[in-house]
């Protein structure tokens, strides 16, 4: 049995991950995934690793520690991983920071801008859309989006302007997940950035919208649990 820490990204909270936690509960697993602080304008990065570590508490020893995040959680989970000394590390078509790095610096340094103008080109400009339901929930049943839209929560504040605080990337065995139907995040950008900054020439692939927490869940927690028997 293990324990998965999952971190939430930008505009989410934890609700984000509540069909992931069924799935992994029903396989026998413990889960936690907190609301990152971010309605507190002055929390950084290590506040909101301090909010999951402080979710995991005191576990049973024997349990394995996977901590798994989604998007720009991906600043914040190789911290938790690190504090924790968690047993495997998960990236979900994640932000993948380099030491110094800031958040808002990732997209330009990532080359996001040119990414998402090259998919758009190939797409007829679905990439990169106004209309979040096109660009972040297109493969979410709609009840369900709406309600994510509903449960929308603060981004910015400090965290956004706060260089990442690690000297080099944890001494954890890690893991990236690609979502190829993206139209947030391009998928070849994101592969590029898998390939460039950890060394993963050949993720996980999950055909998904930027939602996949909400879109492919049973997809996601088998990928998961997984990894336990890699």
């Amino acid at each position: 049995m293990a324990v998965f820490a999952l971190v939430h990204g930008s505009g989410d909270g934890g609700w984000a991950w509540h069909l992931v936690e069924e799935q992994l509960r029903s396989r026998g697993h413990d889960t936690v995934a907190p609301d990152l602080p971010t309605e507190d304008e002055t929390a950084g990065l290590t506040e909101f690793a301090d909010a999951v570590v402080r979710a995991v508490g005191d576990r049973p020893g024997d349990q394995d520690v996977v901590v798994v995040s989604h998007s720009s959680g991906g600043f914040v989970a190789p911290l938790v991983a690190e504090r924790l000394s968690a047993d495997l590390l998960v990236l979900v078509q994640s932000l993948v920071p380099r030491p110094g790095e800031t958040p808002n610096e990732w997209f330009a340094n990532a080359g996001y801008a040119e990414a998402v103008k090259e998919q758009a080109a190939r797409d007829g400009g679905v990439t990169g859309s106004d209309d979040p339901y096109v660009l972040f929930l297109h493969d979410v049943p709609r009840p369900l989006a709406e309600e994510a839209m509903r449960r929308e929560r603060p981004t910015g504040g400090a965290a956004d302007d706060q260089p990442w605080p690690l000297p080099a990337w944890p001494d954890v065995p890690t893991r990236f997940v690609l979502c190829t139907e993206d139209r947030f995040l391009p998928p070849a950008m994101m592969r590029r950035v898998a390939a460039e900054r950890l060394g993963i020439t050949e993720p996980d692939e999950i055909r998904s919208s930027h939602c996949v927490t909400l879109s492919r869940p049973t997809e996601l927690a088998d990928l998961l649990v997984g990894y336990l028997n890699d």
